[in-house]
Formats: structure tokens, C-alpha cells, sequence
């Protein structure tokens, strides 16, 4: 099996411009492996193209940092119960957190939030929705850009779902939405519509984004496979309450304007 680089998708290090990160498409015997996760979004991009439909999405990346072993969080005293939004532990992992946000800013990424989430040692930093393949190549990078700073500042960065029991796990938000063109050529998003009466319509959400609202109850179950891929991503689910006295992870398969549960 062969990784192909896309040269579409070339990111050059900021901190090393020497370097260039590449994500590649896994061909073997001359086809796209179907399988592999790239070439899988790649074909279903086409697919909703066929149809007029482009989609965009963009994500929140949780992770925490901790010490190069692995074992604590690497501030010891971001110990505080409910931790979140501290602007005192961001303070004493500014450097971490601006490196990161000026390398985004640099690659023209349009970052624009971080924060000190649920739990001690945990953030999140955002940066605008693009297209989903490009958006899940700049996720793959982030965490590659993330691990790389941190262990420049000599901490270690971890995306794993539950890396500390008691505490609240790592998530990733995903805002899905489709447009009536690709890139900067779109204009519509077509699952937004004028407020009107009824359970969809008064949130300002299309019925065409009903029905895809609809199909994500629907396989909810079976989306698992893909959004819960490892034994510690379920360790979240139904989990006991963390330290905060929220686990921020569904449970239930649900739909409203604005559920945090």
C-alpha cells in the first residue's frame, strides 16, 4: 500500500519552513484503498457535489497538557473544582497556547478562540469552518502542531478521549453545514431558512436540514463506530460525575436548539 501525497494540501511548517507536512490518499495496486478514512471522504464529497450540495464543517479541538511522562497535568496548580474559563491557568500556559494560535494565524486558518475547559489541565482552540476535507486535514495537523509545541515547552499534549479518570474527557464538536458551492464561491447555506412556526422552523433550520438532522438520529447508533473509534472514547459515555459535575458527552440520542447535557 502506497500513501500519495496531495500536493492540494501541502502545509509548510511555521516553525520550521523547512519542512513540509503532507496528508496522502492510500492507493493500492493503482485503486484508492475504499477503506481508508481520506479516500472515504473524498468520494462522499463528490457524491453530495453530483448533487449540488458541498458540505463545510468545522470542529473544537480539546486536549490536555501534561507532563512529558504522561502521568499528571503539567500545571500543578490548576487544581481549582470547576476549572473552566480560568484565566489564571491560561495565563501560565500563554506561551504554549499563543505559539499554537500564531502559527494558525500565520497559516490563514483564521483562528479566533481559545479557552481553559471543563477540566484542570484541558483546552480548546478554534479556528474557522472550511470545507470538510480541508477542515479534517487541518484537524490532522493541529494535533500534530500541538504535540509538537508542547513538547518544545517541554509538556506533552494529548487527545485521547479519557486520559484522567475524574476528570472530563476530550471531545471534538463537529458544526456540519451545506452550501450551494465549493470554497469561497459559496453563498447560500441550505439548511438555513427564515424563522417561521414549528419545532424546525422556528430555529431558523431549512427542512432539508430537518431531514439531515433526521438521518443523524438515525444512524446515531452506528456513527458510534466512527466518533467513539477506541475503548477510552467510552469511557465517557454514561460516565460517573467528573470533578466538575458534568461529563459534556451524550448519552442519549437527541435533538434540540441548545442542549449541553
Amino acid at each position: 500500500m502506497l500513501a500519495v501525497p496531495d500536493p492540494d494540501a501541502v502545509i509548510q511548517l511555521p516553525w520550521n519552513k523547512e519542512i513540509a507536512w503532507v496528508p496522502g490518499n492510500c492507493v493500492m495496486e493503482g485503486e484508492d484503498v475504499a477503506q481508508a478514512p481520506r479516500n472515504v471522504l473524498r468520494r462522499l464529497i463528490k457524491e453530495a457535489a453530483d448533487e449540488g450540495l458541498h458540505v463545510k464543517t468545522g470542529i473544537e479541538a480539546e486536549f490536555f497538557l501534561l507532563t512529558p511522562d504522561g502521568e499528571e497535568i503539567s500545571d500543578p496548580f490548576d487544581n481549582a473544582e470547576k476549572p473552566c474559563y480560568d484565566q489564571q491557568a491560561m495565563m501560565r500556559r500563554l506561551d504554549v497556547i499563543r505559539e499554537i494560535s500564531d502559527y494558525m494565524l500565520e497559516l490563514g486558518w483564521g483562528a479566533y478562540q481559545n479557552d481553559h475547559e471543563d477540566a484542570n489541565g484541558q483546552w480548546e482552540m478554534n479556528w474557522d469552518f472550511d470545507d470538510a476535507l480541508a477542515t479534517a486535514d487541518k484537524h490532522s495537523f493541529f494535533k500534530f502542531m500541538a504535540k509538537s509545541v508542547a513538547e518544545k515547552h517541554g509538556f506533552r499534549a494529548t487527545f485521547m478521549p479519557k486520559p484522567v479518570e475524574g476528570l472530563t474527557g476530550n471531545g471534538c464538536h463537529a458544526h456540519i453545514s451545506v452550501w450551494d458551492a465549493p470554497g469561497a464561491d459559496s453563498r447560500n447555506n441550505v439548511f438555513a431558512a427564515d424563522k417561521g412556526t414549528g419545532d424546525i422552523a422556528e430555529l431558523g433550520l431549512s427542512e432539508q436540514g430537518g431531514w439531515f438532522l433526521g438521518g443523524i438520529m438515525k444512524h446515531a447508533s452506528a456513527l458510534a463506530a466512527i466518533t467513539n473509534p477506541t475503548v477510552n472514547s467510552y469511557k465517557r459515555i454514561n460516565a460517573p460525575r467528573t470533578m466538575s459535575g458534568a461529563t459534556w458527552a451524550p448519552n442519549t440520542v437527541t435533538w434540540t436548539g441548545n442542549n449541553r447535557t
